[in-house]
């Protein structure tokens, strides 16, 4: 990748069923890990990356996500009359100025690779990050999108996909690549399989919810034969990449990452960002004593 990254997509179009009854009216994307929503922390670290264009792919139920990044004209009017300067900055930096947020629709639910599909006329034949906002990924310096796109440039690599070692009795949940060390942090992907038995499962290096992709993705995904239940995968198109003789890299990225997508993540991820503020690790800390 030469050019630099402009462009993220965030899929964002799915039910949260494991979060049952609070998603029928709220997003998953939207709940807290303390006061922020977890969308905040994914938009934080695409624009940590350079991008300056946020493409939400989105179904026609939800719409708290659009409102959250949206001007709130009475409530900032209320703060502002209140004198309550530093609430307000908070309201207003959800998004700085020059980013723009796009929503696009996503009409059925059919896999990953669809919903990145969707966002094509917006991203045009540009490199793209995709961010999956389930994998809240925390560090202090360079968000993990930003160590990517670092990457691709620097080697001129066609993608890159961030990987994470998990037990080998779970690789029937995630992506798994096979792939060949660069240094010890990246290597180049041979090929991938989608959710191998542990038997089969080429590594143990998993593919976890974040991905720089050329443009030229959106042509291997029109072309994608959908899988079980109409899904179209993105992991096939990346395959199909690799087969054109592209340079995709694995990336072990520096941060620690927790699935929000389940109860425990979430709790993993509120705990650890409570220990961030001292005053918060001080309740976590008395909590964690008394039980």
């Amino acid at each position: 990748m030469s050019k630099p990254l402009r462009k993220v997509v965030f899929p964002v179009a799915g039910l949260g069923t494991r979060f049952l009854p609070a998603t029928k009216v709220v997003a998953k994307e939207m709940l807290p890990v303390l006061d922020r929503p977890l969308i905040q922390y994914a938009v934080d670290e695409a624009v940590d990356a350079g991008a300056d264009t946020l493409v939400f792919v989105t179904n026609r139920y939800k719409h708290a996500i659009a409102d959250y990044f949206d001007k709130a004209y009475e409530l900032e009017a209320k703060l502002q009359e209140k004198g309550k300067s530093d609430l307000l900055a908070m309201v207003q930096g959800t998004l700085p100025k020059h980013v723009r947020a796009i929503f696009v629709t996503q009409p059925e639910a059919l896999g990953l690779g669809h919903a990145v599909l969707c966002a094509r006329p917006v991203v045009g034949d540009e490199p793209f990050g995709v961010i999956l906002p389930d994998d809240l990924i925390w560090n202090t310096g360079r968000g993990a999108l930003g160590q990517m796109a670092d990457l691709s440039r620097a080697q001129g690599a066609a993608g890159v996909i961030a990987v994470e070692e998990v037990p080998h009795d779970e690789t029937d949940k995630y992506g798994i690549v096979a792939a060949t060390p660069v240094d010890e942090r990246s290597a180049v992907i041979r090929h991938m399989v989608e959710k191998p038995k542990p038997a089969d499962a080429p590594s143990n290096l998993a593919v976890v919810g974040r991905y720089v992709l050329p443009g030229r993705i959106f042509e291997l995904l029109e072309r994608t034969t959908p899988g079980a239940g109409g899904e179209i995968q993105l992991t096939d198109a990346i395959e199909a990449l690799l087969k054109e003789q592209g340079k995709v890299l694995a990336y072990r990225f520096q941060g620690t990452r927790f699935d929000c997508g389940n109860k425990a993540g979430l709790v993993r991820a509120t705990m650890h960002m409570a220990m961030q503020d001292p005053k918060l690790a001080a309740v976590v800390r008395e909590f964690a004593a008394s039980h």
